[in-house]
């Protein structure tokens, strides 16, 4: 737990960067857009194929940052995140990039909709 005493926005905003400079890297990358590829605008296949790859690259970068390379890691990581998103439009604005690639937009036509 010693990585937490150094861990603060900074750090958070380094790793967050990391993360984005390993998930373009050419073959991380290729990968990606296989997964995406076979996944096609489909959520589901999305969660199968694509957010596992991601998920996997997060852990690699976390472990290089002291944190437990395993699920707890990345959720404790993930939850220091979202405290500090709160209080840091950068983290915000990295953590949102990093979601847009497993998680892509979706339309919600707010005037057509009806509550029933």
């Amino acid at each position: 737990m010693s990585y937490l005493t150094n861990f603060n926005n900074e750090s958070a905003k380094q790793i967050l960067m990391d993360i984005i400079r390993c998930v373009n890297q050419p073959e991380n990358s290729k990968k990606l857009s296989e997964a995406k590829a076979s996944a096609g605008k489909e959520m589901i296949l999305m969660m199968q194929h694509v957010f596992p790859l991601v998920m996997q690259l997060q852990l690699e970068v976390i472990k290089g940052h002291g944190f437990p390379g395993n699920r707890e890691g990345l959720v404790q990581f993930s939850q220091l995140i979202r405290e500090m998103e709160r209080d840091d439009m950068e983290i915000a604005r990295l953590r949102s990039q990093i979601r847009a690639i497993y998680l892509p937009p979706i339309a919600i036509n707010t005037t057509n909709d009806i509550l029933i």
